[in-house]
C-alpha cells in the first residue's frame, strides 16, 4: 500500500475515534444535566411524599441509583484507563497526545522532535497507530461506563416516576375518600 494511502486510512480512523470519544462525553454531560433537572423536580415534590414502606424503599433505590449514575457518568468524562505499556514504551514520549506534548521543556524542543518524527515515515506511522490504539482503548472504557451510566440513569428516573405516581395515587385515594 502506498505511504499516502496508509496515512490517509490511519487519519480517517483517528478522526472517527476522536468523534466517538466526543460523542460519549456529550452523552454523559447530557445525562448528568438531566439528572440534575430531575433531582430538582424530586426535591420540589419530596415534602409531599407520604412516608410509607413502599415510598421509603423507592427513595432509597432512587438515591442509590443517582449516586451510581453520577459515578459512572463521571468515569466517562474523566476515564482512568490502566496502562499496559512496557517500561521502554512508557519512556518513549508520544508527541501526538497532550501528555506527551507537555513533557517537552519548550515549544522549540517539541517542534524539533516532531520534525524528526515526521521525517521518518515508518516511525510517524507507528506513532499515529499507537495514538489510534490508545484512543480506541479510551473509547472502549468510556462506552463501558456509559452503558452502566445509562442503566443507572434510567433506574433513577424510573424510581422517581414511581415515587411521583405513588404520590398522586395517594392524593387521588385521599380525595376519593372525602
Amino acid at each position: 500500500m502506498q505511504e499516502e494511502k496508509k496515512f490517509s486510512v490511519l487519519f480517517q480512523i483517528l478522526s472517527s475515534e476522536q468523534q466517538i470519544l466526543q460523542r460519549a462525553d456529550q452523552k454523559a454531560f447530557t445525562m448528568l444535566s438531566l439528572l440534575g433537572v430531575f433531582a430538582v423536580f424530586f426535591i420540589v415534590h419530596y415534602t409531599k411524599i407520604p412516608p410509607n414502606t413502599f415510598n421509603l424503599a423507592c427513595i432509597f433505590l432512587y438515591f442509590i441509583s443517582v449516586i451510581v449514575s453520577i459515578y459512572f457518568l463521571v468515569m466517562v468524562v474523566v476515564p482512568r484507563v490502566k496502562d499496559v505499556k512496557t517500561d521502554a514504551e512508557k519512556k518513549k514520549i508520544l508527541p501526538t497526545f497532550f501528555g506527551g506534548i507537555i513533557r517537552y521543556k519548550s515549544a522549540e524542543e517539541y517542534s524539533q522532535k516532531l520534525n524528526v518524527l515526521l521525517e521518518d515515515s515508518k516511525e510517524t506511522y507507528e506513532t499515529f497507530a499507537n495514538s489510534v490504539y490508545s484512543i480506541g482503548r479510551i473509547n472502549a472504557f468510556k462506552h463501558k461506563y456509559l452503558k452502566y451510566g445509562i442503566v443507572s440513569f434510567v433506574t433513577a428516573i424510573a424510581m422517581e416516576f414511581t415515587i411521583i405516581i405513588s404520590l398522586y395515587v395517594n392524593l387521588l385515594i385521599i380525595n376519593f375518600r372525602e
